[in-house]
């Protein structure tokens, strides 16, 4: 037979713990934060977020779609007619596409761009 005894042990110091953890009666209450102000600009007024234009074609035999941040293409993804959809990525910029497919197991590292010069 079992000694149900430390189980018993466990089970109440688990339930007696969120007691512990409550703040003690003489703390103090944090002032509330203010709004930020309204005139918050960025550093840089030439940032802006990369406009993503997406064109959608029809083709023969599935749909196309591009992806293009300021006119150049990085990304396709392509949804044949019977099959599943799959992705070509120019993930280093050189206009050579990778296929990136969703049902692919390996991992793929995040590249985002920083900036480009």
């Amino acid at each position: 037979m079992r000694p149900v005894v430390p189980f018993f042990l466990s089970a109440a110091l688990f339930a007696i713990a969120p007691a512990w953890a409550q703040a003690p009666a003489d703390a103090e209450t944090l002032p509330d934060v203010p709004p930020p102000p309204a005139d918050i600009r960025p550093f840089d007024d030439s940032i802006e977020e990369p406009q993503v234009t997406i064109t959608i074609r029809r083709e023969e035999r599935g749909t196309v779609e591009e992806y293009r941040i300021g006119g150049k293409l990085y990304m396709l993804k392509i949804t044949p007619d019977a099959g599943a959809p799959y992705y070509l990525v120019d993930s280093d910029g050189d206009g050579h596409f990778e296929t990136h497919s969703p049902t692919d197991s390996s991992a793929r590292v995040p590249m985002w761009v920083i900036g480009t010069f």
